[in-house]
């Protein structure tokens, strides 16, 4: 019996312990603030040498992504921003600095049953999710949590510690080794919605060691050489701000380039640089499911490929007859926006509604992408006993240290799409369980389930 299932077994028998665990953590006041009405009973499980390994992959298919301006387009980014629909104004800004983009971000994955699938990639550091570790670390106060923890030896990694870290390291040359300073930066007007998901943000930052100032761009003033927020001289901003919302403000660029000289010059270390925007573009993934793509590949890269991104393309209008032949099997998605706004799901609509969809979009700036199936995940509601199924998006952290934990993100309707504002959520633990076994048959065949569809 694996622990997900002596978990689930135990809250069935009316463990108080388990059942009441969440509800009995310690959460952190803004934590609490922002997610105390929105947390699922219980945390989910994973073998740890699962997630371990899809990390590894993750961090291998981010390697990819950053080389394909390079293997496609000769390294001419202004080639690889027109093919994923990228106006200038914005291509100007993501292209502003030559760094190397950091290997930060978070995939977003579903569990089909047999492994993760990746069905959307977050790169740069504007993520949410993070302090979801802050419920791993409560949970495991709770004596009867932290009992079962030890019987079962499972544990987990606090992203935020991870990052920690990291902040700390890329502030070295600024610091000496003191604790950075450290500015959690929005666009301007950013904040007016989500001042509670940046207090509990930097709440978490805090009891982590790390000095967090919490601003708006157009609030970073430049004296003596140094930039300051609020008063405070820093030595780290931390980019919450995208491309697209500095260019959509008319003050935006004015108040970028200050930071962006800075960060030039060594007096400051922008993390993650708008750069890292190039990559996180949806349309990104689906050049990288692209046929002309696997010309340039290696056996092992296209292995990897196919191991854990399904069918995805750019949506033009000579795919659109198949498209709407297959509507049950695919999404349509934005590549540029976030939080599950202008997704429309082939399955959730109507023949006339996915026609429209289509229609609309086929002109640019979408990509469609076969469906991912996901492995529902059981939860006892701890009220009633009942127990009723949740479908997970698994949130995976990497960082330049790699795998830098997990967090859930889940739904009760297994047709729905996740949408800011719509989700319950929960952190994740790692148990020593097995990985599932590979399922029967040739490796080939377990790696291409979409190989009919590799061709169009």
């Amino acid at each position: 019996m694996t622990v997900n299932e002596t978990y689930l077994r135990r809250s069935l028998e009316g463990d108080r312990g388990l059942l009441d665990a969440v509800r009995d953590a310690r959460l952190p006041s803004a934590f609490d603030n922002a997610f105390g009405k929105v947390l699922l009973p219980r945390p989910f499980f994973v073998p740890e040498a699962e997630i371990r390994s899809t990390a590894a992959d993750l961090a291998a298919f981010f390697e990819l992504l950053f080389s394909m301006p390079d293997r496609l387009y000769g390294g001419d980014l202004g080639r690889y921003c027109e093919a994923l629909g990228i106006d200038r104004a914005r291509a100007a800004v993501m292209s502003r600095l030559a760094d190397r983009p950091a290997l930060y971000g978070r995939a977003d994955l579903s569990h089909d049953g047999e492994s993760f699938k990746l069905f959307e990639l977050n790169v740069g550091s504007s993520l949410g999710g993070t302090d979801r570790a802050e419920l791993a670390r409560t949970l495991l106060e709770v004596p009867a949590f932290a009992a079962f923890a030890e019987e079962h030896g499972i544990g987990y990694v606090h992203t935020g510690e991870r990052l920690a870290g990291t902040l700390r390291e890329i502030a070295l040359p600024l610091t000496g080794g003191a604790e950075p300073v450290v500015a959690y930066v929005e666009a301007n007007g950013g904040l007016s919605g989500s001042t509670h998901l940046a207090r509990s943000f930097a709440e978490m930052m805090n009891r982590c060691g790390i000095d967090l100032v919490i601003g708006e761009i157009g609030q970073i003033e430049e004296t003596g050489g140094r930039l300051r927020l609020h008063g405070r001289q820093i030595d780290v901003v931390l980019r919450y701000f995208t491309p697209n919302e500095i260019v959509e403000d008319p003050a935006g660029p004015q108040a970028l380039e200050p930071v962006l000289r800075a960060h030039e010059e060594g007096r400051v270390v922008l993390w993650t640089t708008p750069q890292s925007a190039l990559f996180g573009n949806k349309g990104a993934m689906a050049l990288m499911s692209d046929p002309r793509m696997r010309e340039g590949l290696s056996a092992e890269e296209s292995r990897l490929i196919d191991r854990i991104l399904p069918w995805t393309r750019l949506l033009t209008p000579e795919l659109v007859d198949h498209c709407r032949a297959h509507r049950s099997e695919l999404i349509l998605k934005p590549t540029a926006d976030y939080g599950g706004a202008g997704i429309v799901a082939g399955w959730d609509s109507t023949e006339q509604e996915w026609k429209d969809a289509l229609d609309a979009a086929a002109d640019g700036g979408f990509i469609v992408q076969r469906r991912v199936g996901s492995r529902p995940e059981q939860v006892v509601d701890p009220q009633t006993g009942e127990l009723r199924e949740w479908t997970p998006t698994w949130g995976l952290f990497l960082l330049p240290s790699g795998y830098a934990g997990s967090y859930i993100r889940a739904l009760e309707d297994s047709a729905g799409v996740v949408r800011a504002g719509t989700f319950k959520t929960t952190t994740v633990f790692h148990t020593p369980d097995p990985a599932p076994q590979a399922p029967a048959g040739s490796p080939e065949a377990a790696l291409t389930k979409d190989v009919a569809w590799q061709g169009i």
